[in-house]
């Protein structure tokens, strides 16, 4: 997803020491009255294909997280330090069993959703239940399909009982797949239709005005672990990346988030606009080129081996990204645990001839003619530049006559499900910073993109037993092997690992903390302080 897929967010982004306080109070300028207008490129649209992009039941990348993660509550949430998930609408949680198949929270007392309505574990049930029945194409169920029952036996206690040992299903109750909905609002087995939320986190929806703005106050009701640094905030979306540098600028924008182009930030970075500061931190932000295994062109292991072996990241964050992004030879980030460089062990530096000689044994001697597809739709990447560095380097080996194409995401993300694309790109921001969020998605069964490939060293044995490992250290070594298994079968390509940014005008407070590590703006951290 773009979000994640993807679109969409070093460990946990910009994270620093200290802990919220409790209860959703004011404080600063909270109170001014004042919104605090955040702008993105993003996009969340409303369409014959989509008619419920508000619903967390069928959306699943960065655009919608965003809303998500400012308007609805779960149970857990990530604290500013640290990858240990926090209590949020749960008083507490944990496993109850030596497995680890066995999951129980409480409860606080006295949680309202936005509407009036008591939140109670009946809610937490059936947002579960009905998150695994709608099971969208585009949603987010893949993440906790591990759920065998929920079980509310009274108004403050929810206990899950999991198919098999996760030791990571509390990293997963943090994130918006386990978002709690109103039982009373939501359909159990249909999405919610329109741009309306009912839900208990920090922020009410007041708002929303398709590719204009949306308007969110702050949630009278919540009872949870945030400190609410404003009252109001008004995220504007740009379909380009220069208006919104140019309303930063001018000040009609007080924060500018994902996604600005590499000329932009560098600008931004050298601090000749006044009154705004660039913020820069290490990412987990991972771009990917997939391949469809069973497509006729790059069917052969050759072939992709090949690609593999000409591959040059460092020329491609160089020029098309100006080292806003760095070379990338994992599908595990670095600054996640396990990270090892499998592609490079494997493969080296560029190198054409190596590439012709694993296609000549391979009996494959022409040129292997392909398309390569492209997001378009996303104002403020480098998507096209991107792919036309990537021909070019192919197409100059004198073994690969690329042709490139693009599609609108929502089409996109539709026909690679379908393995209409023989070799694609995709961002893949992650749910929750551990080494399974950036194998489990791709290479499990019934992964998140259908991918073709099957590994059954990864799905048999990796994945079920590093879930198993409550110490995640303990789970570099099959981390390590899934890596190696992939940069040998070459299903995906590991090309680069995105910083973070996020610009403000000098009188917000709270920026370092504002990104976690899916790239969402954390709203209740912004506040309003004094310019100088």
């Amino acid at each position: 997803m773009n979000r994640k897929l993807l679109v969409l967010p070093a460990l946990l982004g910009v994270l620093a020491p200290g802990l919220a306080a409790c209860g959703g109070s004011d404080s600063g300028g909270a109170n001014s009255g004042k919104p605090i207008v955040v702008g993105t490129t993003d996009s969340i649209t409303l369409t014959k294909d989509n008619p419920a992009p508000l619903d967390p039941a069928t959306s699943y990348d960065s655009a919608t997280w965003n809303v998500f993660y400012n308007t609805f509550q779960m149970l857990l949430r990530y604290p500013r330090s640290g990858t240990n998930p926090e209590p949020d609408a749960a008083e507490k949680c944990g496993f109850t069993d030596q497995r680890g198949q066995v999951y129980q929270c409480t409860l606080r007392k006295g949680l309202t959703f936005s509407n009036g309505h008591a939140l109670t574990a009946e809610d937490v049930k059936f947002s579960v239940e009905r998150m695994l029945a709608i099971n969208s194409d585009n949603g987010p169920a893949s993440l906790i399909a591990g759920v065998s029952t929920v079980q509310a036996p009274d108004d403050h206690t929810v206990i899950f009982q999991l198919k098999a040992p996760d030791t990571t299903f509390p990293l997963k109750l943090a994130t918006p797949a386990a978002a709690i909905l109103d039982s009373h609002v939501y359909a159990k087995d249909k999405p919610f239709e329109g741009f309306k939320i009912v839900g208990s986190g920090p922020y009410t929806l007041d708002d929303f005005k398709q590719g204009d703005r949306a308007v969110f106050s702050r949630n009278a009701n919540y009872q949870g672990t945030l400190k609410l640094n404003n009252s109001k905030v008004e995220l504007r979306m740009f379909s380009s990346a220069d208006t919104m540098e140019s309303e930063l600028k001018s000040g009609t924008v007080d924060v500018a988030t994902r996604t600005m182009r590499p000329d932009q930030i560098n600008r931004l970075l050298k601090g000749g606009t006044k009154d705004v500061k660039l913020t820069e931190a290490a990412g987990t932000e991972a771009r990917y080129l997939f391949f469809d295994t069973t497509d006729a062109a790059v069917r052969p292991k050759a072939v992709r081996q090949a690609i593999a072996q000409i591959m040059d990241r460092q020329t491609l964050t160089r020029d098309v990204f100006q080292r806003t992004a760095e070379p990338l030879y994992s599908p595990v980030p670095v600054g996640i645990t396990g990270h090892a460089n499998s592609f490079f062990k494997a493969y080296g530096d560029p190198n054409t001839a190596k590439a012709k000689a694993l296609l000549h044994a391979a009996g494959i001697d022409g040129k292997v003619a392909f398309d390569y597809w492209y997001r378009k739709d996303l104002a403020g990447s480098s998507n096209k530049e991107e792919a036309e560095a990537i021909k070019r380097q192919l197409d100059a080996s004198g073994l690969f006559d690329v042709t490139l194409k693009s599609e609108q995401w929502n089409v996109f993300l539709t026909q690679v499900k379908k393995h209409k694309y023989a070799a694609y790109a995709l961002s893949w921001l992650p749910d929750f910073p551990d080494p399974d969020n950036y194998i489990a998605p791709f290479f499990d069964r019934d992964n998140f993109l259908k991918l073709p490939y099957q590994s059954d060293v990864i799905q048999r044995q990796v994945i079920p037993e590093t879930r198993q490992q409550s110490q995640r250290s303990a789970t570099i070594s099959d981390f390590e092997n899934a890596q190696k298994i992939i940069a040998q079968d070459v299903p995906m390509l590991p090309l680069w690992q995105g910083k973070q940014y996020i610009a403000a005008r000098s009188d917000i407070t709270g920026v370092e903390w504002a990104l976690n590590s899916s790239t969402t703006t954390q709203f209740w951290e912004l506040g309003r302080g004094v310019t100088g």
